[in-house]
């Protein structure tokens, strides 16, 4: 599944530069992580880590931007969504600006963490990004030994 969401920087998003504000942009990328969370899991998720969140190019004022978020890893209660956002020309043209990872753990009724569908990868790209999930997840597990 892909969840998509599309913006337009205004001038409320953007610094003294006219470019977009970091932390707008990490809202945003919550956001529509956890709207793909949410459909995966059937159920309510909670942010529990943000893995990896790098800025490769800016954004600008006036620009449109696409943050595509899609389930990359899942366990037993938590799972990985990676976001890539882009910037869109007028023209058509694209130009990735930011990936992110953000680790979900999805919630029963009582806030407590509970299970869900497994993500099974079907194409070798999603392989790939599974294998590099458990990576990333192996490091993130290892703050805490």
């Amino acid at each position: 599944m892909l969840t998509q969401h599309v913006q337009i920087i205004l001038p409320q998003h953007v610094n003294a530069s006219n470019r977009l504000f970091g932390g707008q942009l990490m809202a945003w990328i919550d956001i529509v992580a956890a709207v793909e969370a949410r459909r995966h899991a059937h159920t309510e998720v909670t942010t529990a880590a943000v893995d990896n969140l790098q800025f490769i190019h800016p954004a600008y004022l006036n620009d449109t931007i696409r943050l595509d978020a899609q389930v990359t890893w899942t366990g037993r209660t938590s799972m990985e969504v990676r976001v890539d956002t882009y910037v869109e020309s007028l023209s058509g043209e694209e130009r990735q600006v930011n990936c992110a990872f953000i680790v979900f753990v999805a919630l029963d009724a009582s806030g407590k963490p509970t299970t869900f569908p497994a993500f099974i990868p079907q194409t070798e790209e999603e392989r790939k990004e599974w294998s590099r999930a458990e990576e990333r997840r192996a490091i993130r597990m290892k703050g805490f030994e």
